[in-house]
């Protein structure tokens, strides 16, 4: 059984730094912040590869932007357009908490935008991506799960 984590932030909304409507803005601007291209059609092949209960949303933010993640998901379907389980979002408070996140649910793959997060989950995530975008980082997750046992210690999306 394949399982695999992927990132909110600069992953599934956009944004481009800490100043963006989302964090500083007020919750209505917070909803109007774009996904990013092709997030949610690539996210629901991999849900449809991995299955649902294998797929995890694993985001470090403060309780406030976790209060705006989730409505931000609700307000675009997201778990509708994707198949991702509602269930299965995680958020934690510092981005080392990530890795013991992923080892307690054996989270294998993961999708960050940020390569200090995929550090941390050295030795306990098998195949980090490195986002750049969602065509390439869906190209290299299937190439990846196509190799099967013969994969690298760590797979990175160009």
């Amino acid at each position: 059984m394949n399982r695999i984590g992927i990132d909110i932030g600069r992953v599934i909304i956009a944004g481009d730094g800490p100043d963006t409507s989302f964090v500083g803005g007020s919750d209505e601007e917070a909803l109007r912040a774009p996904s990013i291209d092709g997030a949610f059609p690539s996210i629901a092949r991999i849900v449809e590869a991995f299955g649902p209960e294998n797929v995890f949303l694993v985001s470090k933010c403060g309780k406030r932007v976790e209060a705006r993640s989730r409505l931000w998901l609700a307000h675009h379907r997201f778990y509708a357009e994707t198949g991702v389980l509602e269930k299965n979002l995680r958020f934690c408070r510092t981005r080392p908490e990530k890795a013991p996140i992923c080892d307690e649910l054996g989270i294998q793959f993961f999708v960050d935008d940020r390569e200090d997060v995929l550090s941390h989950m050295n030795g306990v995530v098998r195949h980090r991506f490195l986002f750049v975008t969602w065509p390439e980082t869906e190209r290299a997750i299937f190439a990846t799960l196509a190799e099967g046992s013969r994969g690298s210690a760590a797979a990175r999306a160009p």
